[in-house]
């Protein structure tokens, strides 16, 4: 018969258990930082210019973060796609450049956007998909929100993929910094 005897030493094991506590705890850290760098609500730069590019990813995090956090975000220059959407209470100039937000599982959507200011946005009939460059300022509509006033604005096809754009992640984090 084989007995198996030894003693353990608290203060060791207690070290052991701590630095494995610490490395774990590390690389969770590390793990979320590269989570969060690579995120698909990071704000592009597409040849290092001052013009932020929003993509379908990122659009509703860029969306509820411009609309959370305006005072941080006037001025900025952005360019995205969408179409062309408008109520009937729209000045002329007036248009949301919008998306669709797929909310649930059936597939039901939900407009979303950003109202938009363009002197000849009349040239631009309703579902009509554009590309807009502008500025972020501060407007009025139902309260305070952002407008975009557009400077550059042309007309475009249709994406053929990732037409629609999602609800913020969970892992939602301002892009406030981003921009």
């Amino acid at each position: 018969m084989f007995i198996l005897n030894f003693k353990v030493n608290k203060k060791k094991l207690t070290k052991v258990i701590f630095i494995f506590i610490g490395f774990i705890i590390t690389i969770y850290f590390l793990i979320t930082v590269f989570n969060i760098y690579k995120s698909n609500f990071k704000v592009t730069d597409k040849n290092q210019s001052n013009i932020s590019y929003i993509e379908s990813q990122n659009y509703t995090n860029v969306l509820k973060s411009v609309h959370d956090n305006l005072d941080e975000y006037i001025g900025n220059e952005i360019c995205f796609t969408g179409y062309v959407f408008r109520l009937d209470d729209f000045k002329d100039t007036e248009f949301v450049l919008a998306r669709d937000m797929i909310i649930n599982s059936n597939m039901e959507t939900l407009i979303v956007g950003f109202l938009c200011d363009c002197k000849n946005a009349k040239e631009f009939a309703n579902d009509t998909w554009v590309e807009i460059t502008g500025k972020i300022e501060k407007g009025n509509y139902n309260g305070e929100i952002p407008i975009i006033k557009i400077t550059n604005i042309k007309q475009t096809t249709k994406p053929s993929e990732d037409i629609y754009v999602y609800p913020p992640t969970d892992t939602y984090v301002p892009t406030f910094n981003l921009l």
